[in-house]
Order: structure tokens, then sequence, then C-alpha cells
């Protein structure tokens, strides 16, 4: 089975932009809640909620990152699942042909 460059490059730019965006929304966590936790630490008493929105964003990255990475099991399974599938197609073409 030959893939077309064309969709090739479709598929590894969608990537890059989901590796992308996904470093940027890592960023942005660092950025934002090493800033509330740093300056909780200078109040006076010490004020940490700035934890409460770092494990709760902290969720968003962990789903964030599940999404773009996925799992070895994920990946094996849709690539079985396309394989499943593509056979099918080609089955039904042999036996209309």
């Amino acid at each position: 089975m030959e893939i077309s460059k064309t969709y090739l490059r479709r598929r590894v730019r969608r990537r890059v932009r989901a590796l992308k965006g996904f470093y940027i929304h890592l960023l942005a966590y660092s950025l934002v809640n090493g800033y509330l936790i740093i300056s909780g630490l200078f109040e006076q008493p010490v004020d940490l909620s700035g934890l409460w929105v770092a494990s709760g964003w902290g969720i968003g990255i962990a789903a964030h990152a599940f999404s773009v990475f996925g799992t070895p099991f994920l990946s094996r399974w849709e690539e079985r699942k396309t394989e499943e599938l593509l056979d099918r197609e080609r089955k039904k073409k042999q036996g209309r042909g």
C-alpha cells in the first residue's frame, strides 16, 4: 500500500501543530503557576492557594498530554483497526470487480 506524499505531509503537519499546542499550553502553565506559587511564598502569612490552581490546571495539562502523546496501547489499537478497515474495503472492491 502506497501512501501519498500529500497525505503524509498533512498528517505530519497535524502532529506538529498538536505538539506545538501542547508545548505552548505547558509553557503557559509553568509561567502562570510558577508566578502564583512564588508570589504566594512572599505573602505574610504564606499563601499557597496557587497550589489549587496548579493542581486543577494540572489535570487539564495531563489530559492534553494524553490526547497528544496517547499511550502505546491506543496507538497500536488504532493502527490495527485502520488495517482491519482497509482490508475490509479492499475485499469489498475485489468482490465487485
